[in-house]
């Protein structure tokens, strides 16, 4: 397989892999580069890193938007050898260096079904760790570019980090934003993630661009709407708490559809219920 990245603003480039149809973001200063995320596997981060080298010789630091596989596990072929850089919040540090068996455990089991030969993969790659832990925010100097990444609260994930490329108003939004299908709950906030993407609002003016998680790049009107649909989402998971209805007739009416919703629904209660 030939990947490509693709240039969308200036210096600014995003490959759009087609397993699981994930994103990955370049960006390029003067002798450096950043590299937000590493794809799931070993092979694809050699893929990935053979694009990387069709755009620019110079040598990356790595951004992990959060821990799940499709965004992380090439870190070892990207990052070890030669040691880079690979920053990444601090709960995506934990569960990564604490936790790497939980870790792959969960991203075999998530793709057993549909993908047995990714799942056999994914359940004995070598994960390596970030080095850098952003608690709320941190700035970078990538070959004078300043990128800053930042913890906008939890929502697909406790770790979730967005990088923001000023210069260039591009956002990089991991999968607290998706474009090629409803948000992935599993492990979500759902009452929580509202209030982050209201943050990445903050974040975007009329002309940002937004690299979502998966899918096709988007503008600030799309993740607009994502907020107005969790929040919706959000305001159904209290007002059925609250009333004792059953998860699964909350998420019949719910944005996203109903079997997204249903987890949802299913964490929120949780979230409910643990905060008495």
């Amino acid at each position: 397989m030939t990947l490509a990245f693709t240039e969308i603003a200036d210096r600014v480039f995003v490959l759009r892999y087609p397993v699981l149809d994930v994103n990955v973001a370049l960006l390029v200063g003067d002798g450096a580069a950043l590299l937000v995320d590493t794809l799931s596997t070993a092979g694809q981060a050699a893929e990935l890193a053979r694009a990387v080298r069709a755009v620019t010789p110079y040598p990356w630091t790595v951004v992990n938007t959060h821990h799940h596989f499709d965004h992380c596990f090439g870190n070892r072929t990207l990052a070890a050898d030669p040691p880079r850089p690979v920053y990444a919040h601090e709960v995506t540090v934990r569960l990564l260096r604490d936790h790497p068996d939980e870790v792959r455990r969960q991203a075999h089991a998530e793709m057993l079904p549909d993908h047995p030969a990714l799942a056999a993969e994914l359940a004995v790659t070598p994960l390596l760790p970030p080095t850098g832990t952003v608690h709320t925010e941190t700035t970078l100097d990538i070959g004078g570019r300043v990128v800053v990444l930042r913890h906008p609260g939890r929502g697909h994930t406790a770790g979730d980090l967005v990088v923001s490329a000023p210069d260039a108003d591009v956002l990089v939004a991991g999968d607290l934003i998706e474009e090629s299908g409803p948000p992935a709950f599993e492990e979500s906030f759902p009452l929580d993630w509202p209030a982050a993407v209201a943050e990445l609002i903050r974040l975007t003016g009329p002309a940002t661009v937004v690299v979502p998680g998966h899918g096709s790049v988007v503008d600030a009107a799309f993740v607009r709407a994502q907020h107005a649909g969790l929040t919706d989402l959000a305001g159904l998971i209290r007002a059925g708490y609250a009333a004792g209805r059953p998860a699964g007739e909350v998420a019949a009416a719910a944005p996203f559809g109903p079997g997204p919703a249903l987890v949802a629904v299913r964490r929120g209660y949780a979230q409910l219920a643990a905060a008495g």
